[in-house]
């Protein structure tokens, strides 16, 4: 407001309605206007204070401050030892203009550099190629009392190859199911690709000599990235949210009961929406072909004889699932403006 009306016209009368108007100093707008009118006078630079460090004693603390020694602490920290050590050379102020003098007055400390980490891209093209796992909490029958769920299950076909239930978190208990689930599907060394998150059994040293010795190649999500594990982030949901899940479980066996159940359910009659509406069963043991052409068969008979009653176009059956992809590289689009 000041600077609107010391920019009016000195014309009498005229200031001073409105610095009443907009409640302004006119004693403000008249010293403001005689800074203006005075010429600048030269500036003279500052004498230094006769107790200002020289030029080579600044150079000498900033020297040190930079050292290895110091070169991660505060001025306050440097201060401290060096007093303790019997050595004085400025204040702690001091230092702080040395550092503010050269950019070097912010954080100083060096700070964890957290690695970082490959997105996993992982393709499976049949059954037996990509398996993922994971363990969640089941409540128990009691306040803070869970059983943990371990469960294995193949990407491609959705297929759950192997669970279990135990009181605790183990990556013994994972090497027993792992085992088993390998024997069961006859999966050869080398094929087989076992993804997971970053949890304490995921990423054990027993898991990983487990691997090793079974020539499974071991692959990890990025830490607090779930879609990095979709499917089995995925299949929990799908157990957790049927209509029978009860809200705790009175005791281990009925949690193994429930889980029994359900992995039937799962395996053998659900249609996967994911897998064109086929069971993990279907898809795992190679039936997806037959299926499929059954289906097609159905909806060409369907067509055959009431051809009015289809659109756009002859139906066609769920696509069957082809490849299965965590995590798909990017594709990069073409310039749609580009003339050919």
């Amino acid at each position: 407001m000041t600077a609107a009306v010391v920019s009016l016209a000195t014309t009498p009368g005229l200031t001073a309605g409105a610095c009443a108007a907009l409640n302004v100093s006119r004693a403000s707008v008249y010293r403001r206007r005689a800074g203006l009118a005075r010429p600048l006078a030269a500036l003279r630079p500052r004498p230094s204070p006769r107790r200002a460090l020289a030029v080579v004693e600044r150079r000498a603390i900033l020297d040190l401050l930079r050292a290895p020694r110091f070169a991660d602490q505060a001025p306050a920290e440097v201060y401290a030892i060096l007093l303790d050590e019997g050595v004085y050379h400025c204040s702690i102020r001091t230092m702080y203009r040395i550092l503010a003098a050269n950019q070097e007055v912010r954080e100083r400390r060096d700070h964890l550099r957290h690695p970082v980490y490959k997105k996993p891209e992982l393709l499976a093209q049949a059954p037996n190629e990509v398996w993922s796992w994971d363990i969640t909490k089941l409540m128990g029958p009691a306040k803070w009392a869970y059983f943990y769920l371990y469960v294995i299950i193949d990407i491609f076909s959705r297929r759950i190859v192997g669970w279990c239930v135990a009181d605790r978190e183990s990556a013994t208990l994972f090497r027993a199911l792992f085992n088993d689930a390998i024997a069961k599907h006859s999966v050869p060394p080398s094929q087989l690709t076992l993804h997971a998150d970053r949890g304490g059994p995921m990423r054990a040293k027993t898991t990983a000599l487990l691997l090793a010795d079974l020539g499974v190649t071991k692959s990890h999500s990025r830490p607090h990235t779930s879609n990095d594990n979709p499917f089995s982030e995925s299949h929990f949901k799908t157990m957790k949210y049927q209509p029978q899940f009860p809200q705790r479980f009175g005791c281990i066996q009925d949690a193994k009961a429930f889980c029994r159940s359900f992995f039937d359910w799962y395996n053998q009659e659900h249609h996967h929406a994911g897998i064109g509406l086929m069971t993990p069963d279907q898809v795992h043991y190679g039936q997806a072909d037959a299926i499929h052409a059954a289906r097609q068969n159905t909806l060409d008979g369907a067509f055959n004889r009431n051809p009015g009653r289809f659109v756009r176009k002859q139906p066609e059956p769920p696509a069957k699932p082809i490849a299965t992809w965590i995590n798909p590289p990017a594709v990069s689009t073409p310039n749609c403006n580009r003339m050919a």
